[in-house]
């Protein structure tokens, strides 16, 4: 146990720096955005080409394992979205959000690092395949379930259009293809662009932390409404058990797989829930508190099933 709790808490004791030093230093929200630039647009990016870049590519085409863990995060979503829809009556767009805070973990930014920790670099495939179909099937539904609503006035060619552009250019997205193409051709970068990328990577993870804590020290915790409780449970405990479900029904993987989807899966809800809901305009207060709730929270679940992988406790199939 002291071998988890030395491995899960730097990664929230940078959380905890940077909530510290957003409420003693009131820096405006402005100036994070930057540091979410770089994050975002230079080093997770880096980290995600090099993980996949230097991976065999036939380990990337396991279609089995993409389908269970994107339809669990589906499952997810659909679980917090009825949630929504029951908690405020049946309003579309608001439920969106609330589908989000469910089932859209912190994959970018805590995953990543985290993942490798505990796991080593064998679960540096598992990883890039979770971030980028998760990402892909998430950011899809969001757009076309807001314009369903009525919170953007624009027809369905519109947003698909959009949505299109959106998957394809995002940054990750990119660093992802270009991935796997190096995989594919073999291609090896000059020793000085490998270098400065692997400094890059390095500074990902722990940027990533700080910022977290910093956006939500500068958003405190006024009221919890009802229904966040309820999606931080299927986020934080649900969600891991469908994975594992799932992964049991579809295939039969190896350990490093079906542990690092589990340990994903159970990452609390990523700042991208407040990012949508600030965007559409729509249960921004309440999307600032599931990602307050989930994090702190996740400080205990997420660190019970870091002790379950480490000690090889967690059942690699339920079947079986």
């Amino acid at each position: 146990m002291i071998e988890v709790l030395n491995l899960a808490l730097p990664y929230f004791g940078l959380i905890f720096i940077g909530f510290a030093c957003g409420r003693i230093k009131k820096i405006p929200d402005t100036a994070l955005a930057w540091m979410n630039f770089f994050i975002l647009y230079v080093a997770l990016p880096a980290l995600f080409y090099r993980i996949l870049a230097k991976t065999p590519f036939e380990q990337l085409a396991q279609v089995d394992f993409i389908f269970a863990t994107t339809l669990a995060t589906f499952w997810a979503f659909v679980v917090s979205f009825v949630i929504g829809i029951l908690f405020r009556r049946g309003h579309i767009a608001e439920s969106t959000i609330a589908g989000l805070a469910g089932s859209y973990g912190n994959i970018g930014y805590m995953g990543p690092g985290l993942a490798l920790a505990t796991l080593g670099s064998e679960a540096a495939v598992p990883v890039a395949l979770i971030f980028c179909f998760d990402t892909l099937l998430l950011f899809t539904l969001v757009p076309f379930l807001m314009a369903f609503a009525g919170s953007q006035k624009r027809g369905l060619g519109a947003t698909a259009i959009d949505v299109g552009k959106r998957i394809l250019l995002h940054p990750l997205m990119i660093a992802t293809a270009c991935g796997v193409a190096s995989a594919a051709l073999r291609f090896e970068p000059p020793v000085a662009l490998e270098r400065l990328m692997l400094f890059l990577q390095n500074a990902a993870a722990p940027c990533a932390l700080f910022t977290l804590g910093v956006t939500v020290a500068l958003r405190p915790l006024k009221k919890v409404p009802w229904e966040v409780p309820f999606l931080a449970i299927v986020k934080l405990i649900v969600h891991p058990i469908v994975v594992l479900v799932l992964l049991s029904l579809f295939g039969v993987f190896t350990e490093s797989w079906v542990y690092t989807a589990v340990l994903m899966a159970a990452l609390p809800p990523a700042l991208n829930v407040f990012v949508f809901a600030r965007q559409y305009d729509t249960w921004v207060e309440e999307a600032s508190s599931s990602v307050l709730l989930g994090t702190a929270v996740s400080v205990v679940t997420l660190t019970t099933v870091m002790w379950l992988v480490k000690t090889h406790s967690l059942p690699l199939d339920l079947f079986r």
